[in-house]
């Protein structure tokens, strides 16, 4: 019966102990140019929390940045840069899908494409 109590302990011991492993967790921060307003930001963090392994996803369009907190297991970080791009926006060095782009609303594009995002002004330009 000693044996048996045991051997039960360690059984138990063990399976909880595999259960109560962590996750690596990761946060990246990813520069997206042409992500610069609140539909923007919907429609990214929309996207990537869809993908399995993402844990939080938090666009800055003022910043131009997204960061995104990440189970390393699941997914990398090359994988939620390419999901952005197929979202149509640029994610760091990796340029947005065409068809996504071009799916855009015309206030998310780019300013050189006729979308509504002007270029900043300097603050030291002079007023007209």
């Amino acid at each position: 019966m000693k044996k048996f109590f045991i051997a039960s302990v360690v059984l138990i011991g063990s399976a909880s102990a595999s259960f109560s492993q962590t996750k690596p967790v990761l946060t990246a921060i990813i520069k997206t140019p042409n992500a610069l307003c609140l539909n923007c930001k919907t429609r990214i963090e929309t996207y990537l929390k869809r993908y399995d392994g993402v844990i939080e996803v938090n666009v800055n369009y003022r910043k131009a940045e997204t960061k995104v907190k990440y189970i390393t297991d699941r997914i990398n970080i090359e994988e939620i840069k390419t999901a952005i791009a197929n979202c149509g926006y640029d994610a760091d060095d990796v340029p947005a899908n065409e068809d996504s782009y071009k799916r855009l609303p015309k206030t998310c594009k780019k300013w050189e494409d006729g979308g509504g995002h002007p270029k900043p002004k300097s603050p030291l330009a002079p007023r007209q």
